[in-house]
């Protein structure tokens, strides 16, 4: 009997859920935030331009849903860190951070003299 690969158009796919968490733009960027070492709420805010404190702690309460991301209470400071499983996101979210410093030139550059943006 053959196993097929998983088909990320059918809506029981697991690589459906993994779009559903990093699409998200701010959940990327926090993964990426966290990706060397724990950090604590305000330092996420100033590392992830744009976000404010209420998103941000949306999107951590999200991934520490998903397993992804841990809080641990230090004195009167959280400090969110990922977990194991969340670790197996840096490689493939540092992945898509080379493509888009690579290629993310040539892309404006598209949408520019498309009219597209």
């Amino acid at each position: 009997m053959e196993t097929s690969a998983p088909n990320a158009l059918l809506t029981d796919c697991p690589a459906r859920l993994a779009v559903e968490i990093i699409a998200d733009n701010w959940s990327f960027l926090v993964i990426f935030a966290l990706r060397e070492e724990p950090h604590r709420h305000g330092e996420l805010v100033e590392m992830v331009g744009g976000i404010s404190r209420k998103v941000l702690t949306q999107t951590l309460r999200k991934l520490q849903g998903y397993g992804l991301v841990s809080r641990t209470q230090e004195s009167e400071h959280a400090r969110y860190a990922l977990t194991e499983l969340g670790g197996t996101l840096v490689e493939p979210i540092e992945m898509l951070n080379r493509w888009a410093r690579d290629h993310g030139e040539a892309v404006v550059d598209f949408q520019e003299s498309h009219g597209s943006v």
